[in-house]
């Protein structure tokens, strides 16, 4: 049981050219840093990446998109990118652009085996396009297909040897449900601590969901936009 692996290069033995990958964070928190520095020095390309965002163009999935390692973006929001941006509409890079409420959605039902839900958002719109829609109580839905991924890629703050995960505050918003719907999950974490040392009712993530887990490092934790107020 014990899921503890040196480094990023031996959690993420496996990934090959073409697999689709699950990376969690929101924005540039809660992001696997260790993985995706890992994932640029392999080489592996023709990535499908879901993902909240695209990082930026130096920092997170920024940097796999500065490679050309990533074939498809799935995400929710991608305005921090200039790469991003030139690779969409130069036809290098295919996008899925998701409500953000429903590629949470999608992820967990993944990792819930639900196969299809019905949701409001998005009918009468290009995200309806060519999607099944049904009404319920005279309110027209559409149907969104669950997401789930060859590798899962999350960050937690502490994790223990079995693979049970406690995320800090924002970085709760897309790593859970992301790790629930990896064939394999593989979690760095900023503190790796011994069985039973984590309190049962503050554990985010049950170590069933988790494969592979090492304690990262020289994390940078880098803010998007730093917004700071005058004296």
């Amino acid at each position: 049981m014990n899921k503890v692996v040196a480094n990023a290069e031996e959690a993420l033995r496996g990934i090959a050219d073409n697999m689709t990958l699950m990376v969690g964070g929101f924005g540039l928190c809660g992001i696997p840093e260790n993985s995706i520095n890992a994932l640029v020095k392999s080489g592996v390309k023709g990535l499908t990446c879901i993902s909240n965002n695209a990082g930026v163009d130096d920092f997170g999935l920024g940097l796999l998109l500065q490679t050309k390692q990533i074939r498809k973006m799935i995400s929710s929001y991608v305005g921090e990118n200039a790469e991003f941006e030139r690779q969409m509409l130069s036809g290098e890079l295919e996008v899925e652009l998701i409500p953000q409420g429903t590629l949470a959605e999608r992820c967990r039902a993944g990792g819930a085996g639900i196969p299809a839900f019905f949701t409001p958002a998005g009918y009468g719109t290009e995200v309806a396009a060519g999607k099944e829609t049904r009404e319920f109580h005279g309110k027209m839905y559409v149907m969104e297909e669950w997401l789930r991924a060859d590798f899962a890629l999350v960050k937690a703050w502490k994790g223990d040897r079995l693979g049970n995960l406690v995320y800090k505050r924002t970085a709760r918003n897309f790593n859970p449900m992301m790790a629930m719907a990896g064939t394999i999950t593989v979690a760095e974490v900023e503190h790796l601590v011994e069985p039973g040392e984590l309190d049962p009712d503050e554990v985010h993530t049950p170590g069933i969901f988790v494969q592979r887990i090492f304690q990262g490092s020289s994390y940078e934790k880098r803010i998007e936009q730093r917004t700071v107020r005058k004296r």
